[in-house]
Formats: C-alpha cells, structure tokens, sequence
C-alpha cells in the first residue's frame, strides 16, 4: 500500500513493557502516540504550484497526537494512515 499525497503509514510503538507481570486490559490501554514511519506519500502540490516533499522519511520514530490517524490492517499488521500535520515531531 502506497499512501497519496501528504499521508504516512505508520506503525504504532506499543506502550507497554511485554516483560512487566502487570497485564492491562486492552481497553484500558493507552492508545500509542508514537511509531515508525513505514511509507510516505510524495507529497502535495500548493496552489502557488510550488511542490513540498515530505518532511518525514521512512524508518523514523515520530510522535503524533493520541487520537490521530485512521486505523488499518495491512499484511496482518495494525498500522495508522496519518496526515503529514499530524505528525508533532521526529525522534532523535
């Protein structure tokens, strides 16, 4: 799956440590605000016509918002399609 314009699929960080003997439920889970970059779209074209790239590539760590993005499966896999303006910042 390729995303269009200045769409990212990302894959959610979990947010939990699997080694701790504290099991949450599900639902009272934190819904992930951070995860890797697995795509990005080629950008967006502005109506002055300039052309901007995507300023995130694929392979980094960005955060975003808690209740940002769509959720989908792909390849059995739960990921998030976001918006590029969703995207707060890029872990260094």
């Amino acid at each position: 799956m390729r995303p269009i314009r200045e769409r990212l699929i990302v894959r959610p960080l979990p947010t939990h440590d699997p080694k701790s003997p504290i099991i949450i439920p599900e639902i009272a889970q934190e819904k992930p605000q951070q995860g890797t970059v697995l795509s990005t779209g080629p950008g967006v074209r502005l109506p002055s016509g300039k052309y901007v790239e995507p300023q995130v590539s694929v392979g980094q760590v960005v955060l975003f918002g808690k209740h940002s993005g769509t959720p989908t499966r792909i390849d059995h896999e739960d990921v998030l399609i976001l918006s590029e303006h969703d995207v707060l910042a890029v872990v260094l």
